[in-house]
Order: structure tokens, then sequence, then C-alpha cells
């Protein structure tokens, strides 16, 4: 399993990540939660309008294991949902912090933010 959690990035518990760009921000699950759930055959996103709350179920993920809700980080609503990410759930195996994002979220508690994990935190939680 690679031992790299990007450093530019914030992580939830739950094993998503955020990178914020201003008031946007875009959502994926880490490395970690894709070896854990091993071959991801199926991801749904959810819809651009959706208003979510942080910690509310927003998008799964069906690998050849086992089907997983995915947990919005934080608050706010759904500007952009990722396709590819749909139409080739591999991306997330391949690509977790590029090409496998899921969706990006208009903040509307930015605080939030500042209440998730830092890069060292979530790795210390991972045990790497």
């Amino acid at each position: 399993m690679s031992s790299k959690v990007p450093a530019d990035l914030k992580y939830a518990k739950s094993h998503e990540w955020i990178r914020v760009t201003g008031d946007t921000a875009v959502v994926g699950i880490t490395d970690h939660a894709q070896h854990e759930l091993t071959d991801i055959v199926f991801v749904e996103v959810p819809a651009v309008g959706r208003s979510v709350k942080a910690s509310e179920a927003c998008a799964v993920v069906e690998s050849v294991k086992t089907a997983s809700d995915i947990y919005s980080p934080v608050s706010g609503q759904i500007v952009e949902a990722n396709k590819a990410v749909a139409d080739n759930p591999a991306l997330v195996n391949t690509d977790p912090y590029g090409e496998g994002w899921f969706y990006k979220i208009k903040l509307s508690a930015p605080g939030e933010v500042d209440a998730l994990l830092s890069p060292a935190d979530y790795s210390k939680q991972i045990g790497q």
C-alpha cells in the first residue's frame, strides 16, 4: 500500500479527503480507503444542486467486497459531480487523489474544514 498521504489535503475520520480552493472544495476517498475496499466496480456520485451537511452520506461506492457510503466532510451545495468516475469506477483505485475525485462542493460553513484531520493526524489514524 502507498504510504503517501498528500500534504495539501485535509481528511475526515471516515477516510474522505478534501482539497479547498477559495469557497469550493473537491472531495474524494483516500488511497487507504480504496485499498481497504479493493476493486471498486461502481460509484454513485451526488446530484448537482444537492445540499449536504458535514458527515451526511452523499455518495456510494461498491467494490467486489462490499458497498460503502461516502460522507461529506463539510456542509454545502454540490456544484459538480465527477461523471468520469461514475463511468469508470476504476479511477478511484488508480488515481484516488486525482482523476478519481467524487464531487465539488461550495462550502456553506468554511470553518468546518478546520475540524478535519491534518495529513499527520490522518497518517497516525491509519497506522502509517
